[in-house]
């Protein structure tokens, strides 16, 4: 007889034992887990149940034989009703004939929850010790507008918000992603990436510019409008090294590398200077021949340029003071040689969209997720928010004034720089 149990022990319990080894799943929360489905699976087949009674299983864990129980209630809480005590010297045995069956069909299906949970868990755990990491991913299928993507054992979510502007993905496409965050808000807890981050810049520097990745050269600051252009401030820690030269690399095949990867989003290179003046000036490039006015205390700057630098400094849609007043961490006031205040950009911009003062939050939401965030999206897209149900007539009318303005521009204006 002895033997005959320790057979059945051997299939039982050292099975669980087994499956907990390989999958790195404690044995005991698998037996807590059981006994749970067991008492919900009893309350399923029986319906009602007395609520003067609690009712629990004793699982034997060497056989995987079930019983169930149920006790006096001594005490409950009296707000949620939940069962603080109950009198075990008083249980009486209630397994209904016939419950093996339904147990041996309970106990499979918890532990292949248990095995699915804990793998979630583990690959949750291996990808928070990756935040920060570039990897590369497989386009598995569009979500509700988000981009699913497979990075080796886990599956990643990309949030409209995460990509960039003007890309858009196909089935097996294969795409660097940044490994942003682990979100416990977003379909419960979910890797979230991104090609839109700053930082995805910066870490595909460091792959492609062997003096990034070594610290000869640092990355000092990144501003980024995704999708459209970035501006990269480095310097260099290693005398005789050359920060700019380095990124850039022999006939710009370094920088390149970083353009093709961005879907050849535009890139600029600023040599960061301790000096603010230049550096300023730096980041305002291509423009020249600026008149740049500190005020340290306020983080301010006033730039006034010539009639011919006017459109460079401040760019397609402003985008270049925008960039430069975030790469910065100053406010920048563009002035033309007249002295009258073209455009201001506080740095905390994230889209063109950002400086109009009449946009409301949930037109900006409601726009960004649909990656029109800038006059140039508005006006070929225009059905996409003309049509919208979520945007007020009102915000309407401020969206069209602003296309109907551009185009009279666009019919005068000088071409001006990306």
């Amino acid at each position: 007889m002895a033997n005959i149990n320790q057979v059945v022990r051997t299939e039982f319990a050292a099975a669980i034992a087994q499956i907990a080894k390989e999958r790195k799943i404690e044995t005991q929360a698998v037996y807590d887990a059981i006994e749970h489905a067991l008492v919900s699976a009893y309350r399923k087949e029986m319906g009602s149940l007395d609520d003067n009674f609690y009712y629990y299983v004793e699982l034997n864990q060497e056989t995987g034989e079930s019983k169930i129980f149920q006790a006096p209630v001594l005490e409950k809480d009296e707000e949620t009703e939940e069962i603080l005590k109950w009198d075990e010297t008083k249980a009486k045995e209630v397994t209904p004939a016939g419950f093996g069956r339904i147990a041996a069909q309970t106990a499979k299906q918890v532990i292949l929850q248990e095995i699915r949970r804990s793998e979630k868990d583990h690959i949750m755990a291996e990808f928070k010790e990756r935040l920060g990491e570039v990897v590369t991913g497989q386009v598995l299928r569009m979500d509700r507008g988000a981009v699913v993507v497979e990075i080796g054992r886990g599956q990643a979510y990309m949030p409209p918000t995460e990509q960039m502007r003007g890309e858009f993905y196909r089935k097996n496409q294969r795409i660097s992603v940044l490994i942003k965050e682990i979100s416990e808000e977003y379909r419960g807890s979910a890797i979230i990436v991104s090609r839109a981050a700053p930082e995805l810049v910066e870490k595909l520097f460091e792959r492609e510019v062997p003096e990034v990745g070594s610290g000869a050269v640092e990355v000092v600051a990144v501003a980024r409008e995704a999708g459209v252009r970035t501006k990269i401030a480095v310097r260099s820690v290693q005398e005789g090294v050359d920060p700019v030269g380095s990124c850039v690399g022999q006939r710009g095949v370094r920088v390149q590398k970083v353009i093709e990867e961005l879907n050849n989003e535009k890139v600029d290179i600023v040599p960061f200077n301790d000096d603010l003046s230049l550096y300023l000036k730096s980041a305002l490039a291509p423009a020249e021949n600026l008149l740049v006015e500190i005020d340290e205390t306020n983080r301010k700057v006033v730039v006034t340029a010539p009639d011919d630098q006017l459109s460079l400094a401040i760019g397609r849609g402003g985008q270049n003071v925008r960039l430069a007043a975030k790469l910065t961490g100053y406010l920048i006031t563009i002035k033309s040689a007249e002295g009258d205040v073209e455009l201001e950009a506080t740095g905390k911009e994230e889209y063109e969209i950002d400086s109009w003062e009449e946009l409301l939050p949930e037109t900006r939401e409601f726009l960004v997720q649909r990656k029109l965030t800038t006059i140039y999206d508005l006006e070929r897209f225009q059905d996409k928010w003309m049509q919208a149900e979520e945007i007020s007539n009102a915000q309407k009318e401020v969206l069209d004034k602003k296309v109907k303005t551009f185009q009279e521009e666009q019919k005068t204006a000088e071409p001006t720089a990306f």
